[in-house]
């Protein structure tokens, strides 16, 4: 799998010097525990190496290439399904192992992290592109749509139904009302289309459920 020991290692020891961080197997190790356990549906290593698959397409769009796949390892670090605070712990979980970083290239892993919260859009180039990486799954054809969306459901086992669809709903409406889904050229050129098309027919369905995308 492209997700491996192999390429975060490289990634790491280029980046972050250890000590004093931890050695590039042990926090691989971390991540991979985290992100292989059994409540993870979606948000697991195989969402990683999606992204990374992007990303190596994307690489020489790039202004900090080390950084965004930095981001990427640790963007769903931690997650528990509805907490809004994910974003900001899988950062604070980056700080804490990545001492042997640079202070520059810290801030830039950690804002690009932050940035796959969604709650400003995002600003610098590597932003778009990591926020872009992150969605791309919106404009899979419908049947790999649905079926990522019946993963996420699984995540969510914890919710009645009427919390995770009417949340769902909000969701996809907001990012419906953006004026473009895809912050890039790129990625608007190639997924926009498609995935504007399963937004509109996934709400369509929650609406004649009773759903609304309005907060």
């Amino acid at each position: 799998m492209i997700a491996g020991a192999r390429r975060f290692g490289a990634l790491w020891r280029r980046t972050v010097a250890s000590p004093p961080s931890p050695d590039a197997d042990t926090v691989y190790a971390d991540l991979l525990r985290r992100l292989d356990g059994d409540d993870r549906r979606f948000h697991n290593l195989r969402h990683i190496a999606d992204c990374l698959v992007r990303f190596d397409e994307v690489a020489s769009l790039l202004d900090d290439r080390d950084a965004v796949e930095m981001g990427l390892w640790f963007h769903d670090a931690i997650y528990v399904p509805g907490d809004p605070c994910n974003e900001q712990r899988s950062a604070a979980l980056f700080l804490a192992m990545s001492e042997g970083a640079s202070p520059v290239f810290r801030r830039r892993v950690v804002r690009l992290v932050l940035t796959t919260r969604r709650a400003a859009p995002p600003r610098t180039n590597d932003q778009k592109f990591i926020d872009d990486i992150d969605l791309a799954g919106f404009g899979a054809s419908w049947d790999e749509f649905t079926r990522h969306g019946g993963l996420l459901r699984e995540e969510f086992a914890a919710q009645s139904d009427a919390e995770y669809f009417a949340g769902q709903a909000r969701f996809l409406g907001q990012l419906q009302r953006r004026p473009h889904l895809f912050a890039t050229g790129h990625y608007r050129e190639r997924l926009e289309t498609g995935a504007q098309a399963n937004l509109a027919r996934t709400l369509t369905l929650l609406r004649e459920r009773g759903y609304s995308d309005r907060e």
